[in-house]
């Protein structure tokens, strides 16, 4: 696969840009200048060093806690040929603390939500609170450690995509996990449907 066009020198995307965000009220001024700082430098390097499969840039200029993100759908997976918009919010304690990811693209899988408040957000291990998980799915090892970077979050996320079969284990779309067990087919018939639509709406 080619390495995915960067975004990052103002470079036309196909990626619609939403609301900047903000600093959470009480955060101290280190704890967000030492985040900034991070995520600049990550910036930077993915623009100096593109990836294949994905590429980041910011939604405002201004705002360097949220992110947009492009993933390009992987070879050989249902999501083949898909452009899925998604962005990366952080908050301002990242590192200590993980982002939150949320597809913008239409999304039919297990591990992403699909209604309510948390629709199009990404459930996965590496991006969930640090430490001991208190329902014993997951090995604190397995969670959010502070030496993850942007770029191990969306190779996770992408590798999640590239499974053959998702994994079903305390599923984010119940209805989603139902489908793979009970109708495969169906499952994938429609995660190939939103994989073209996702292509075909993305230069809107």
């Amino acid at each position: 696969m080619p390495a995915a066009r960067s975004f990052l020198n103002g470079a036309s995307s196909p990626y619609s840009t939403s609301r900047p965000g903000s600093t959470k009220p009480g955060t101290p001024i280190s704890a967000t200048s030492n985040c900034s700082l991070i995520l600049r430098k990550q910036l930077l390097d993915l623009q100096k060093y593109p990836v294949d499969g994905f590429s980041a840039g910011l939604v405002d200029d201004d705002n360097i806690l949220e992110w947009q993100i492009v993933i390009m759908g992987p070879a050989d997976t249902l999501y083949e040929g898909a452009i899925l918009k998604a962005r990366l919010i952080f908050p301002p304690e990242y590192p200590i603390l993980p982002p939150k990811m949320i597809f913008d693209s239409e999304m039919w899988h297990p591990n992403v939500y699909s209604t309510g408040d948390k629709k199009g957000e990404v459930c996965v291990s590496i991006l969930h609170q640090p430490g001991d998980d208190e329902w014993g799915y997951e090995d604190a090892g397995e969670r959010w450690l502070p030496v993850h970077t942007v770029e191990s979050v969306l190779i996770s996320v992408i590798s999640l995509l590239s499974q053959d079969v998702p994994d079903l284990n305390s599923p984010a779309n119940v209805d989603a996990a139902k489908e793979v067990r009970e109708d495969f087919p169906s499952y994938k018939k429609k995660v190939k449907r939103l994989a073209r639509r996702s292509a075909e709406e993305a230069y809107d």
